[in-house]
């Protein structure tokens, strides 16, 4: 059984928080850095936008941390977010039919 966490937090936090800052970097030097538009990282590292592999590898090119590491705080984000609307989700059980 694996254990899921219940409030991961969001990968442009945790960009924003080890990558960018410890590098002295400002938003607008680091969508330089990645080649994107400033708005695009922005809504990442507010947290308003989720990461896609392309930026994941991005990041991983430009400033070392592996892609697959934040794509699975991706996906621990999303499924702690799905997870939370469960209960929401109405959807009858299929069995085989003998």
């Amino acid at each position: 059984m694996a254990l899921t966490m219940k409030n991961p937090s969001h990968p442009g936090a945790i960009i924003r928080e080890d990558v960018i800052r410890p590098l002295g970097l400002t938003v607008t030097d680091a969508a330089k850095a990645l080649g994107v538009a400033r708005p695009t990282l922005s809504s990442l590292l507010n947290e308003s936008a989720a990461l896609s592999w392309e930026m994941a590898i991005r990041i991983e090119k430009a400033f070392g941390p592996k892609a697959d590491h934040f794509m699975r705080i991706q996906f621990a984000y999303d499924e702690a977010h799905a997870r939370a609307q469960e209960k929401k989700i109405r959807v009858k059980r299929i069995r085989k039919v003998a």
